[in-house]
């Protein structure tokens, strides 16, 4: 694609204006002398008297591609802080950690370097992930959390019981990572109940080599990270610190249709947090809920968010 216009490219270039535009500016937080960076988009000027709420993106592209569309609802209202995670955007770390209690962490510093001191969370898919350890280990940070197709409560066993379309670590990589056009399109058959048909492959491979060339291994080795040796029994319960009960209200938004963490698990994790937990299932919408109904995703994260 060298010498030719990039259509990704030039996307991502208008995510970063859109979101310049909408008053937040890029920030970059430097954690263990160096060796770790965190790029956050961050209000240019935060209202005091305005709650603060943290978007935390999934596998894909990077935060302003899965957050623009759910911005501008959020901004009248919030202070609104959304983060690269490690090895997407313009966050990377040297140290080897890959863990999601890692990212958890790298997060709650990043908000400190910001001046966040408290802050409700919005996690949708790998974001929930990550999300959910916040909560878990910082809960004195956390207003609510929004865990949004979040396979938090899988099991390493899960994959050879037939849960999920894909059964095979090296698959799951392959298609959450897409190098090659047909992974791509895998992902969106799986992501979408109506994927676009008869995509030129010419778009396809620009998106890839745009959007999903770097940190291949790392990201890799994080889908690993949230599989090996996973049992339900050992995920801690939200919320709780020390032997204080923080009341920290959790809503589980699910789509029916999704093939990437199944439904089930939406009911598992509600099961699981014992009714401090909401479950909310949005009809024929599949993994990519946010992108397939946006308003519906939207409306549903606000009134959760605003119903303190």
């Amino acid at each position: 694609m060298a010498g030719c216009f990039s259509f990704a490219a030039a996307r991502d270039r208008w995510h970063r204006r859109s979101f310049s535009r909408a008053g937040l500016r890029s920030a970059t937080v430097r954690l263990h002398g160096g060796a770790t960076t965190v790029r956050c988009w961050a209000p240019r000027a935060p209202n005091p008297a305005k709650p603060c709420v943290v978007l935390i993106h999934g596998f894909g592209a990077n935060a302003t591609w899965q957050w623009d569309a759910l911005l501008r609802p959020l901004l009248a209202r919030f202070n609104v802080y959304v983060p690269d995670l490690l090895f997407f955007g313009g966050s990377f770390s040297a140290r080897p950690e890959r863990t999601e209690s890692f990212q958890a962490g790298c997060m709650a510093a990043a908000m400190d370097a910001l001046g966040v001191r408290r802050a409700s969370l919005v996690g949708i898919s790998y974001g929930a992930f990550v999300g959910y350890r916040l909560a878990a280990e910082y809960p004195d940070r956390v207003d609510r959390v929004a865990l949004c197709c979040a396979g938090v409560c899988l099991e390493e066993k899960d994959l050879g019981e037939g849960l999920f379309a894909v059964d095979d670590l090296r698959e799951a990589a392959a298609i959450l990572i897409p190098r090659r056009p047909a992974d791509l399109c895998k992902l969106m058959d799986l992501s979408l109940v109506h994927p676009p048909r008869r995509v030129p492959s010419c778009f396809l491979s620009d998106f890839i080599q745009v959007m999903c060339m770097d940190y291949v291994e790392e990201k890799t080795e994080l889908l690993r990270a949230i599989i090996k040796d996973r049992k339900l029994s050992e995920l801690p319960k939200i919320p709780h610190v020390g032997i204080f009960i923080i009341s920290m209200e959790t809503l589980i938004l699910w789509a029916e249709k999704d093939q990437i963490f199944p439904l089930e698990l939406g009911h598992r994790l509600n099961r699981h947090l014992e009714g401090n937990s909401r479950l909310v299932i949005i009809k024929n919408a599949g993994h990519a809920v946010n992108i397939e109904k946006p308003k519906e995703f939207s409306r549903h994260l606000k009134a959760f968010l605003l119903a303190s």
